[in-house]
């Protein structure tokens, strides 16, 4: 006894062969090695060997607007095996780098990217011993016009780390450090700064040589000279214009000044001293006020 097929199903059959005679049959894309290098400048032959971050990402941006990355390696001159297609290259070395568009079609390509770079090796000193890098806050600025900190590139450099960077003008600014405790505020950034105004060649490595002129000053309130420290006194210290440089509090605290002429004043038991003291480079000493002084008194 023959049984029908219900109409529903006979349709569902229908249409599920229907989708599968409309659907093409995918045929693998053919693949190519893409090899990469990169120089410092044109004339450079031989390639740069390490140091580099390449990225190869495809041209068409995806929905949400962003590329795809299809590849990334810190290897100097990799060969990376590509399906047919385009794709963005770009090559970071340090502050510098160079993008390529490419386009692979079935065969081997090569691509040498030129990133038109330099190197910069700065060296703070004080006195005739080096900084510590931790010792340092150097900031390198691209400058315009009446402006000379117009572009911040680079926050936080390495003093005497080789910097890579594009060939152009460049302003430094290096802060030493006050490492001492005491000081109120959020950072122990002196006021001892060096500033200077370089350029990097491509291919070329410069060094430069940032000297700071400063030592460090212990304060004290004492009732004789020589005697020993008053406790919980509270300092400020003021160039001669009476500019705010530091507010410290202690028996006796420590900073780190700039060569040069200041103004401490020191406040406990309500009564107020004032000293006048000069900052030679590399000279640390002990700062004395004397309570003994005349005084006045605290409002």
């Amino acid at each position: 006894m023959n049984k029908s097929i219900p109409a529903g199903f006979a349709l569902l059959l229908a249409g599920a062969g229907l989708a599968l005679a409309e659907t093409p049959l995918r045929t693998p894309r053919s693949s190519a090695i893409l090899r990469l290098s990169a120089v410092l400048t044109p004339a450079d032959a031989a390639p740069v060997r390490g140091g580099i971050r390449w990225r190869i990402f495809e041209e068409t941006p995806g929905d949400d607007g962003a590329r795809r990355l299809v590849a990334e390696t810190k290897d100097a001159a990799p060969a990376q095996e590509l399906p047919d297609g385009v794709y963005i290259v770009h090559a970071a070395f340090g502050l510098a780098g160079a993008t390529r568009r490419v386009v692979i079609e079935g065969g081997n390509v090569s691509e040498r990217l030129v990133l038109n770079a330099g190197g910069l090796k700065l060296i703070d000193m004080l006195g005739d011993t080096p900084i510590p890098a931790q010792r340092l806050a150097i900031s390198i600025y691209v400058p315009e016009r009446g402006n000379s900190e117009a572009k911040l590139v680079l926050a936080n450099a390495q003093g005497g780390e080789i910097l890579c960077l594009p060939e152009g003008a460049y302003h430094i600014v290096s802060t030493l450090l006050d490492t001492t405790q005491g000081s109120q505020g959020d950072n122990n950034a002196t006021n001892s700064v060096i500033t200077a105004d370089l350029r990097v060649a491509a291919g070329k490595l410069i060094e430069a040589t940032l000297r700071h002129r400063a030592a460090t000053m212990t304060l004290k309130l004492v009732n004789q000279r020589g005697g020993e420290a008053l406790a919980n006194t509270s300092f400020s210290v003021l160039t001669p214009g009476g500019d705010v440089i530091r507010e410290l509090i202690g028996a006796f605290p420590s900073l780190v000044l700039a060569e040069g002429e200041y103004v401490v004043i020191a406040r406990h038991d309500g009564k107020t001293y004032q000293e006048t003291f000069r900052v030679q480079s590399t000279q640390d000493r002990e700062v004395e006020i004397s309570a003994r002084a005349e005084a006045s008194r605290d409002p």
